[in-house]
């Protein structure tokens, strides 16, 4: 999971090229006609902040105090900066979590305890919602300082790019990182979509060792899915890339369907631990961000 940290300016710059980008590849696949029969397509928006309270590394980690208020209100209170969302809900399976999320204003979604990932949760938590939407966002509960411009630009390269099913973000890797299983490394194609996801280095060169002038890219955890085919996804089994990496994007990839990726100037921290709490709150503070 990663904690958002990045120059508003340049970051929108980069969402909006790649928006462009999308723009440009769906017309030359002759996605301009379509497009044009309706102005509405893929409109209607719904957040999914999933959120559970077991965690081997950190239990409770949504709840967890950040500068006075609980993580997952810092996390809802920035997504709903985003303006491509027309509603945000929290889907949990734990009382004291949805319980803490009532408090605060935010709507809450049951879900059962199988769930197997935040994936499979969202698809649940749409099921639930008396309204129809057409793109869901998984945004991570763990992730208070999320970027509203982030959620917008996966929103929107979904929007205009209809022969994907699903869409993300990435930003550029630190060397330092290169190596760490718990960064997730990604390549895309010279269209945008993506080719593989990996927590190992990729791509890897003959050295073996990381190449500091390479541009490698490392993906950040909000995905957009489009709803019919959140439904699909949560009826694919298991795939053997996917189970072997232990990364759900992996089983878009290998059932063969499309993922658009952008690219935007973030700089991630993780919030795994305890310990990274109190990176958070340095950051904070020097922002000045209550």
């Amino acid at each position: 999971m990663s904690v958002c940290s990045s120059s508003s300016s340049s970051q929108k710059t980069w969402i909006v090229n790649g928006i462009l980008a999308g723009t440009a590849i769906a017309a030359a696949i002759g996605a301009r006609a379509y497009l044009g029969r309706s102005k509405k397509f893929r409109s209607r928006v719904v957040g999914i902040i999933p959120a559970r309270y077991a965690s081997s590394r950190f239990e409770g980690k949504p709840l967890v105090k950040i500068l006075g208020k609980p993580m997952i209100q810092r996390t809802w209170e920035r997504s709903k900066l985003a303006t491509t969302l027309d509603h945000i809900v929290v889907a949990t399976d734990d009382e004291r979590i949805a319980e803490c999320c009532r408090g605060f204003g935010a709507d809450v979604i049951m879900t059962s305890e199988s769930c197997r990932n935040g994936t499979e949760r969202c698809n649940e938590a749409l099921e639930k919602l008396e309204k129809k939407y057409d793109v869901v966002v998984n945004i991570q509960g763990d992730e208070p300082l999320i970027e509203p411009e982030i959620i917008d630009g996966v929103v929107k390269a979904l929007q205009v790019t209809p022969d994907a099913v699903f869409s993300t973000a990435v930003t550029s890797l630190k060397p330092e990182d290169g190596l760490d299983p718990n960064r997730v490394k990604c390549v895309v194609d010279n269209r945008g979509y993506a080719i593989y996801f990996s927590r190992g280095l990729i791509p890897y060169n003959k050295s073996g060792k990381v190449n500091p002038d390479f541009p490698y890219m490392l993906h950040l955890g909000i995905q957009s899915f489009d709803s019919k085919f959140l439904k699909v996804y949560s009826e694919l089994q298991p795939t053997p890339l996917q189970q072997e990496e232990d990364l759900e994007q992996l089983k878009v990839l290998e059932n063969g369907y499309k993922m658009k990726v952008i690219k935007v100037d973030h700089e991630a921290h993780g919030v795994d631990t305890p310990d990274d709490v109190e990176k958070i709150e340095s950051l904070m503070r020097e922002r000045n961000m209550s």
